[in-house]
């Protein structure tokens, strides 16, 4: 009985795929798909291109804290230097992200 019942369902999806209901279908959850991804990949971007200027933002925080401490000659430049290196390069990965989303949009 089994067996039979393979069978039945086989031919049963051959003649599905032979038809246009079935192939509008296929089409449709394709572009649907590929119409998500690029929203899901440009959400991605912009979720990571804020958390990266956030930590800029804590970043720019910490060098205007390492500045005062610096000016009142209470810490050496290297401090200084690091926490401006960290608050640049975050700063470029967020820009940098939320630019491929504007290039991607074009």
């Amino acid at each position: 009985m089994s067996k039979k019942m393979g069978i039945a369902a086989r031919i049963l999806g051959k003649q599905l795929r032979r038809t246009r209901t079935f192939d509008a279908l296929v089409k449709g959850g394709r572009a649907s798909a590929a119409h998500f991804g690029r929203i899901f990949h440009q959400l991605w971007l912009e979720v990571t291109g804020f958390v990266f200027l956030a930590l800029s933002a804590f970043g720019a925080l910490a060098l205007a804290h390492e500045w005062t401490k610096y000016e009142a000659a209470r810490t050496n430049s290297s401090r200084v230097v690091l926490a401006a290196c960290f608050t640049l390069v975050f700063g470029w990965f967020g820009f940098s992200s939320f630019w491929r989303v504007r290039k991607k949009n074009n």
